[in-house]
């Protein structure tokens, strides 16, 4: 079908929330570009996307990927702009980030910048699309970029599971297809018949790249009439050749790819059901909702549900439900369970509760109370206005559609090992398949657990008062608001969001929580057990806005709740008498305890960039147990054992507590005292205030001046093939001034590092220069994922792109010094979003123990008074290779492919000045420790005793436990 030509001047009202300020039009350029401008003088950055109508889908025949790669490749230069990476390298220094991703029909490219920057980086982006430059030496170092993204992804569950649901599809729709691409794909396999891909690229592109396909969203500061002129400007150049939309007409899954029971090997531990019908798209009845409706409904967990009922029976421990994969021409609703062994053992029973749970609403007919209820909480400030309307026979249609004749049913488990007959090609996946008739499914409805399952209760958590509470001190950071024997509270009214929301932090600090691997696995199952029992109560909050979170901490529990302000005490009060009746109860206490369990058996399967991150972690921070210890100890752990341990972690505790929002000073006083009265107060209390010598610290390693450390360790999994590096330089504890200089010399440095290291040298598809934070101790770190290169290679490549960029910092203009400077300063100018947003950052900076508010005032006024001298005498004395002051941690983790690496460079000699880190807990005891912010009531740092001899802190470390982090980045994703 083609794309008509779109009316330019057709009045378009678009809806909006009351409460949004901002200005919004719709225009048609002359080439057939639609456009969504919207005008927002109140924010700091601006932002553009472009959509292009063409995907993975339309990859031809035996270039699998071409549309993801060509994806990258815009990146690079264009004719306009031929330095290469130089608009990636513009984006990063005014303050902004950009990415792209490639779906099914789709293409989207996108970017932020800081609003001085937003006209040039606006041109750049254009040029992605008028006159790209593809030289052939970017196209081959690109097809390794997109290869080395496959390999991150060869042993990813989620990868794998989603290729196999393609791979039993119709081969003759596109759905069926390898979308992202490989060396194999790309290189390999079309010089055997004699392609280029190059060409292929070119050709692609200016076959499927045309304005009448593309949408553009633009997002500034200025009004819509200047912001409509200079986009006219720059994008009516785009060239249009009428291209026709593409539709895929026709499904993924006839009759032979249905009613299908298939058996499939996963890497990680576990085992999952995932139940999919292909259903009616349901963008196409978006008004209606009637997916949004049944998810709800399916993925329910509150009293009565299936999830309800699964877990009383312990055969699992989450269930979700939602369309997924869809299109204008298919989609899927997909149920998804994870299953505890016994679940694994009661696959029929689970299958036939579920069909039971459907009949159910079929049977029941759609319910437009429910319906009513679940407009998602963003939208129930304009519900009136949302285009939203219920449709009973709509929704009866779709579930209509979940039907024992159109459903797909994988089943994942490792205990399915060595009982599989075949293998998908991409990722190597073993499975098996099976057909499943309606009457087998017919037979597990009837022979199911009769337990009573039944639609949700009225929901009484929904908000009633949305009103605003007044503000009669505006103060623009927390203040101390409350303090006593038991507790701390900080409290932030809310001043800049004008919404019925509050925060609420209660962080329990515990000394016996962490001293011990047991102990510290101990408060991961009590945490767990206190969500686990408070789910069926709570889940209504959440599904009204209010959202909770019990987690352990570093040194305890911390609680959390955020949301609609009306019926916060109401789900506080719950969520403390839960904690101050903790009871152990067995058979919840055995599901729980097995699902941290292989959640520790799964650590060895993380990505090896995240087992570096690991090591690196555990090296620097005192007091801090390793996996395989805590791992080992899980399986001797019984409920007797967290039946005494839960007395003695409350046993002595203190509250640090944040309020913020739309939460009065008498309404935050009173939600501490409460919890004050149920711990500390009464005959018997449960808990009593720290001794002063128990108030806990956060201690980092202070690395030695002039060293280069470095610590090797082979994968955990021995069939990943990547090895990773984390290059670290350690600098400083938290100073305005020298925050800033490191700040500034990371914004200056990260492109070009991403450039070197992976646009020109390919080392890894991950590649990131970023600044780390250890409670308050500040550094900088490369993070580098390969399969190409031994972690050894690439700590030498780090080192000398630092030597390289010396001279670009030393050569570097007085301009592009103030430019660097005022793009920092713009991103710490830059207004937070939401209240979420702004109490995690103070909350930060109370966790620490720092409390600098006036953070980003202070070191915006540093900005203004640093010289460019001052920032490269910062680098020669902190940063440059082989300076005296620099302190230095590489870990390396080898990969299979480079396992032969491993012995040879261990057991080479090392250079002056370098040192073998052998064993990290004897390492961690030889060296001294920086002071912690925190540790004491008031939070008071003494620095008279902060002193340093020869290097050597004069106290002992203090003993504080902290956990291991599963770290995760925003990793540049293209």
């Amino acid at each position: 079908m083609a794309v008509g030509k779109k009316e330019e001047n057709m009045a378009v009202e678009i809806v909006k929330p009351r409460i949004d300020k901002r200005d919004y039009r719709r225009i048609v350029l002359q080439n057939n570009l639609e456009i969504l401008f919207i005008s927002d003088p109140e924010t700091d950055k601006c932002a553009a996307s472009m959509n292009v109508c063409v995907g993975a889908f339309s990859d031809p025949e035996g270039l699998e990927g071409l549309a993801h790669f060509l994806e990258h490749m815009l990146f690079y230069a264009s004719e306009k702009y031929p330095v290469e990476d130089s608009y990636s390298k513009y984006i990063t220094e005014n303050g902004g980030s950009t990415n792209a991703f490639t779906s099914s029909e789709d293409t989207n490219y996108y970017f932020e910048v800081n609003a001085d920057g937003f006209e040039e980086a606006l041109d750049r982006f254009a040029q992605f699309f008028i006159k790209p430059l593809m030289s052939a030496d970017a196209t081959t170092r690109e097809i390794k970029a997109v290869d080395s993204e496959h390999q991150k992804n060869l042993l990813s569950d989620p990868w794998r599971m989603n290729q196999l649901q393609k791979h039993l599809s119709a081969e003759n729709y596109p759905y069926h297809k390898f979308s992202t691409g490989s060396w194999d794909t790309l290189e390999v396999r079309p010089k055997e018949r004699g392609i280029d891909t190059r060409q292929e690229l070119l050709k692609f592109y200016s076959k499927n790249y045309s304005a009448n396909l593309m949408h553009l969203v633009v997002y500034s500061k200025d009004s819509l009439d200047k912001v409509e002129q200079l986009v006219r400007g720059k994008f009516q150049d785009i060239r249009n050749i009428d291209r026709n939309q593409i539709h895929f007409t026709g499904v993924p899954c006839t009759t032979e790819h249905l009613q299908i029971l298939v058996r499939a090997v996963p890497i990680k531990q576990g085992h999952k059901l995932k139940i999919i019908w292909p259903i009616t798209p349901g963008i196409h009845h978006y008004k209606e909702g009637p997916c949004r409706y049944l998810g709800h409904l399916i993925g329910h967990e509150g009293e009565g549900s299936l999830f309800y009922v699964l877990k009383k029976l312990g055969w699992a421990t989450s269930l979700s439900a939602g369309e997924s994969d869809w299109t204008n021409e298919f989609s899927f609703f997909k149920v998804a369970i994870d299953l505890t062994d016994a679940g694994q053992d009661h696959f029929e029973d689970i299958m036939g509760l579920l069909f039971k749970y459907i009949h159910l609403l079929q049977q029941a007919g759609a319910s437009k109370r429910i319906f009513e209820e679940h407009y998602p909480p963003e939208d129930w400030l304009v519900a009136s206005s949302l285009p939203s309307k219920f449709n009973s026979s709509v929704i009866q249609s779709f579930l209509n559609e979940l039907n024992p004749d159109n459903v797909r049913i994988f089943w994942e488990s490792t205990k399915f090992k060595g009982n599989t007959s075949m293998t998908e090609p991409w990722y190597g996946t073993a499975y098996s398949m099976e057909k499943v008739g309606g009457d087998s499914i017919k037979h597990w409805m009837e022979h199911a657990p009769s337990e009573e399952l039944h639609l949700p209760a009225p929901n009484v958590f929904i908000p009633t008062d949305l009103s605003l509470k007044p503000v009669f001190e505006k103060t623009k950071v927390p203040i101390l608001l409350r303090k006593s024997p038991y507790s701390r509270l900080w409290y932030k009214p809310d001043t800049a969001f004008s919404s019925p929301k509050a925060y609420v932090m209660i962080d329990f600090s515990c000394p016996y929580g962490g001293h011990s691997p047991e102990a510290e696995v101990l408060t991961e199952i009590f945490t767990r057990l206190l969500m686990d029992y408070l789910n069926e109560y709570a889940y209504n909050a959440q599904v009204a806005g209010l959202y909770y979170d019990i987690s352990k901490t570093n040194s305890g529990f911390q609680l959390t709740l955020f949301g609609y302000n009306d019926k916060l005490r109401v789900l506080l009060e719950a969520v403390v008498e839960k904690i101050a009746k903790f009871e152990v109860k067995p058979d919840r206490f055995s599901v729980i305890k097995e699902l941290v369990t292989k959640q520790y058996q799964n650590f060895k399967f993380q990505q090896p960039y995240q087992q570096v991150m690991y090591y690196c972690s555990l090296l620097l921070k005192d007091n801090t147990w390793p996996w395989n210890e805590e791992l080992e100890v899980l399986p001797h752990l019984k409920v007797d054992d967290l039946v005494k341990f839960y007395p003695l972690l409350l046993a002595r505790s203190f509250m640090e507590c944040y309020v913020a929002g739309n939460v009065e000073q008498a309404e935050a006083e009173s939600m501490i005292q409460l919890i004050e009265d149920v711990f500390f107060k009464g005959p018997q209390p449960i808990s009593k205030p720290l001794f002063a010598s128990q108030h806990l610290t956060n201690r980092v390693v202070n690395l030695e001046r002039g060293v280069n450390y470095f610590y090797a360790a082979e994968g955990l999994n021995p069939n990943d093939e990547n090895s990773a590096l984390v290059h670290y330089i350690q600098v400083h504890q938290d100073d305005f001034m020298l925050n800033v200089k490191l700040q500034l010399f990371a914004l200056i440095a990260k492109q070009p590092a991403f450039h070197q290291l992976r646009s020109v040298e390919q080392l890894g598809y991950i590649t990131v220069l970023m600044q780390r934070s250890d409670s308050g101790v500040h550094g900088v770190q490369f993070i580098v994922q390969s399969t190409a290169k031994d972690p050894k290679y690439i700590d030498s490549r780090v080192e000398l792109f630092m030597k390289m960029f010396e001279s670009k910092l030393y050569e570097m203009t007085s301009d592009e010094f103030k430019n660097n400077v005022n793009a920092l300063i713009d991103m710490k100018l830059e207004k937070h979003k939401n209240l979420r947003e702004e109490s995690r950052f103070y909350w930060r900076e109370i966790s620490d123990g720092i409390l600098k508010f006036d953070r980003r005032d202070r070191e915006i006024d540093a900005l203004k008074q640093l010289t460019q001298k001052e920032l490269t005498d910062f680098f020669d004395e902190y940063i440059k290779v082989g300076v005296p002051r620099k302190k230095a941690l590489s870990v390396r983790v080898y990969g299979s492919s480079h396992s032969s690496q491993f012995q040879a460079h261990k057991n080479e000699q090392m250079e002056p000045n370098a040192v073998q880190i052998e064993e990290i807990f004897s390492f961690r005891r030889s060296r001294p420790l920086y002071s912690s912010f925190k540790g004491g009531f008031g939070h008071v740092r003494l620095t008279f005793f902060d002193q340093n001899i020869d290097g050597k802190n004069i106290f002992g470390p203090n003993y504080k436990r902290k956990t291991f982090l599963f770290l995760s980045h925003n990793l540049r994703t293209f």
